[in-house]
C-alpha cells in the first residue's frame, strides 16, 4: 500500500468565523478495519463527485477533476478555501476525505449512513451540520425531503447529498457572484447553504397550505376520500416538522458563538434573517398540524353526523314498515274472526249444536259482527289503525 503524502500545514482560520480553534484528537484517524487514505488516487473522479472548487479571495482558482486533485490544488494555494460537492458517496471516498481533512469517524459514519436527524456538532475545528431540505412535487402534491451533510473546516467545506434537494449548484453560483461574501471563508458557504435549505420551505410552506384549503372544501362537500388524504398530508407535517424545528435551535447556537468565535458583522445579520424565517417556518408548520388535526376531528364528527342521518332514515323505514304491517295484521285479525265462525257453521252434520235451531243463522250474523267491531276498538286503541 503506497504511503500517504506528507499533510499540508493547514492555514489559520480566518478572523470571521466561529469554528473552534485545532485542538488535537484522534477523531481523524480512520478506522483500523479501513485502509488509510491515498491522496494519489483519483479517488472520486467520477460518480458521487458532484463539482469541486478552490477558491482564494472570493474567486475560484482552480477546478479539480478528482478528490486527489483538489487535495493538490488545495495545498498549491495559501490561504485558500476547497469547496467540494458530494452525492450519495461511496465509503472510500468518505474515508478518503476524512484522512485529508482530518474529519471524526462519527461524523463521517453519519455522512455515509444517512438518515439523520437535523444536527449541529463540533469536532474540534469542523463543524458538522446535517439538513432536511424539502420540496413540493405539484403533480403528485407531495412533499419530497432530501438530507444534507456538511462538513465546515478552516478552509474546506463538503457537501454531501442524498436526495434531490436541494439545489447547491445555485448556491454557489450566488457566491460566485458576490466575491465579498465567498471571501468571508467556509462559515459564509455555510450561510449560504442555510439559507437555501431554509427559502426552499417557502414553496413547500405554500402548497401545503393550498392542500389544507383544498381538503378542507372535500370535508364539507362529502368527498369519502378525504380521510386517507389528511393522514397522508398529517404524516408528511411530522416529517416537516422534524426538518425545521431543530434548525431553530441550531441557529441560536450559531449566534449565540458570534462573539466568542468572531464572526464578521454581515454574516451575523444574515445569519439572524435565515434564524427568523426558520422560526416564521416553524411556526406555520405547527400551525398545519394543529390546522389538520381539527379538519381530521371535524371530518370524524361530519361523518358520524351522515352516518346517523342514515341510521334515522332505516330506523323511520323501519317504522313506516312496522305501522303497515300492524294495519295489515289487524285487517287480517278482524276478517279471520267472521272466516271462522262461517266456516264452522259451513260444515255439513246432522248432529252440531245450533245446526237446525231457527235463530241460528241471526246468531251466526251477530256473532261475527260483535267480534270483528271489538277487534277494530282494540286495534284502534293501540293505534294499530
Amino acid at each position: 500500500m503506497p504511503e500517504n503524502p506528507p499533510r499540508r500545514q493547514r492555514p489559520s482560520p480566518k478572523k470571521h468565523s466561529w469554528l473552534r480553534p485545532t485542538t488535537a484528537r484522534p477523531g481523524g484517524t480512520p478506522p483500523a478495519d479501513r485502509p488509510a487514505p491515498d491522496a494519489s488516487a483519483p479517488t472520486g473522479s467520477e460518480g458521487s463527485v458532484v463539482h469541486a472548487a478552490v477558491y482564494r479571495d472570493g474567486h475560484r482558482v482552480s477546478t479539480p477533476t478528482s478528490l486527489a486533485d483538489t487535495y493538490r490544488r488545495l495545498r498549491e494555494q495559501p490561504d485558500a478555501m476547497a469547496w467540494i460537492g458530494l452525492h450519495r458517496p461511496t465509503e472510500s471516498e468518505l474515508v478518503s476525505l476524512a484522512g485529508e481533512f482530518d474529519l471524526h469517524q462519527l461524523a463521517v459514519e453519519d455522512a455515509l449512513e444517512a438518515h439523520q436527524r437535523p444536527k449541529l456538532e463540533r469536532y474540534g475545528d469542523t463543524l458538522f451540520v446535517v439538513l432536511r431540505a424539502a420540496r413540493y412535487l405539484d403533480a403528485p402534491e407531495e412533499v419530497d425531503f432530501g438530507e444534507l451533510h456538511i462538513f465546515v473546516g478552516p478552509d474546506f467545506v463538503i457537501t454531501v447529498r442524498h436526495g434531490a434537494a436541494p439545489d447547491l449548484s445555485a448556491v454557489r453560483r450566488r457566491m460566485e457572484a458576490t466575491p465579498e461574501l465567498l471571501a468571508l471563508g467556509p462559515e459564509a458557504v455555510l450561510y449560504a447553504i442555510l439559507d437555501a435549505v431554509v427559502d426552499g420551505y417557502a414553496p413547500v410552506v405554500a402548497g401545503v397550505q393550498n392542500d389544507i384549503d383544498e381538503i378542507e372544501t372535500e370535508v364539507f362537500g362529502g368527498d369519502p376520500a378525504v380521510s386517507r388524504r389528511i393522514y397522508e398530508l398529517a404524516r408528511e407535517m411530522v416529517e416537516f416538522q422534524r426538518a425545521t424545528r431543530p434548525l431553530v435551535g441550531m441557529l441560536h447556537g450559531l449566534m449565540a458563538g458570534f462573539a466568542k468565535y468572531g464572526t464578521d458583522d454581515e454574516l451575523q445579520r444574515y445569519l439572524r434573517d435565515v434564524a427568523d424565517h426558520v422560526t416564521h417556518t416553524s411556526e406555520r408548520v405547527d400551525g398545519f398540524r394543529s390546522a389538520l388535526a381539527d379538519i381530521l376531528a371535524v371530518n370524524a364528527t361530519l361523518v358520524t353526523q351522515q352516518q346517523n342521518a342514515e341510521m334515522r332514515a332505516l330506523a323511520e323505514a323501519g317504522f313506516e314498515q312496522n305501522e303497515e304491517i300492524k294495519k295489515i295484521s289487524s285487517w287480517a285479525a278482524i276478517l279471520f274472526a267472521p272466516t271462522l265462525v262461517g266456516t264452522i257453521y259451513g260444515m255439513n252434520f246432522d248432529h252440531m249444536p245450533e245446526l237446525h235451531w231457527v235463530g241460528g243463522y241471526p246468531f251466526a250474523i251477530a256473532l261475527m259482527a260483535v267480534v270483528c267491531v271489538s277487534l277494530y276498538f282494540v286495534f284502534k286503541r293501540r293505534d294499530w289503525l
